[in-house]
C-alpha cells in the first residue's frame, strides 16, 4: 500500500470513523440511533464523548491529508476541494460539540454537503457503473439532508435520517478509496 497516494488514507479515515462512532454509540446508555443525532455522542457521558470527538477530529485530519494528496496528483480537478471542505467540516464537528451551536452546525453542514457533493462531482472521473452509483449516493445523502433540515424524517427519526446523510458519504468514500487503490496498483503494473 502506497501511503503517498490518497486511497489508503480515505480507507483509513472511513473505517476509523465508522468503527469509533459505533463504539461510542454502544457505550452511551440509552442512546437511540433513531431518536438521537449522531453529534449527541459528543456531549454524552464518557467514554462516548471522548471517542466521538477523537473519531471526528481524526477523520477530518486524515481526509484533509487525502485532499492534499489528490491536489498534488491533479491541481486542475476540484475534487480535492470537496474533500478538503468535508474534512474541515468533520474536524470542526469534533472540536465544537453541540453546545457550541453555530460553529457546530456550520461545520456539520460543511461535512455533509461537501462529502456528498464529492460523490456527485467524481462522476466525470469514474467509469460506469461506479459513476452512476456515486451520483445516486451523493443525491441520496443531499436529499436526506434536506429532509432532515426540514423536519421530514419519513418515520426514521432525526437520527435515522441523519445516518442516511452520513452513511451515503462514508460508503461512497470507502468505495472511492478502493477505486483509487486499484487504479494505483494498475499504474504500478504498467510502469513495471
Amino acid at each position: 500500500m502506497n501511503f503517498r497516494k490518497p486511497g489508503p488514507w480515505l480507507l483509513l479515515a472511513s473505517l476509523e470513523v465508522l468503527f469509533l462512532v459505533h463504539v461510542a454509540e454502544f457505550l452511551y446508555p440509552g442512546y437511540s440511533v433513531s431518536q438521537n443525532y449522531i453529534s449527541d455522542l459528543g456531549v454524552g457521558p464518557e467514554p462516548s464523548q471522548g471517542i466521538f470527538s477523537f473519531a471526528l477530529i481524526g477523520f477530518g485530519a486524515i481526509v484533509l491529508m487525502a485532499a492534499a494528496l489528490i491536489r498534488i496528483e491533479d491541481k486542475r480537478d476540484l475534487l480535492w476541494l470537496f474533500f478538503g471542505l468535508s474534512g474541515l467540516g468533520a474536524l470542526g464537528v469534533g472540536v465544537f460539540n453541540e453546545n457550541n451551536a453555530v460553529p457546530h452546525a456550520t461545520f456539520a453542514l460543511l461535512a455533509f454537503v461537501f462529502g456528498n457533493l464529492a460523490a456527485i462531482y467524481s462522476f466525470k472521473r469514474l467509469e460506469s457503473p461506479f459513476s452512476w452509483m456515486s451520483i445516486i449516493l451523493g443525491l441520496l445523502g443531499l436529499s436526506a439532508l434536506v429532509l432532515m433540515v426540514t423536519g421530514n424524517y419519513l418515520g426514521l427519526g432525526v437520527g435515522g435520517m441523519e445516518r442516511i446523510v452520513f452513511y451515503s458519504g462514508i460508503f461512497w468514500a470507502l468505495a472511492y478509496s478502493g477505486h483509487l487503490m486499484g487504479k494505483a496498483k494498475a499504474e504500478r503494473k504498467i510502469q513495471n
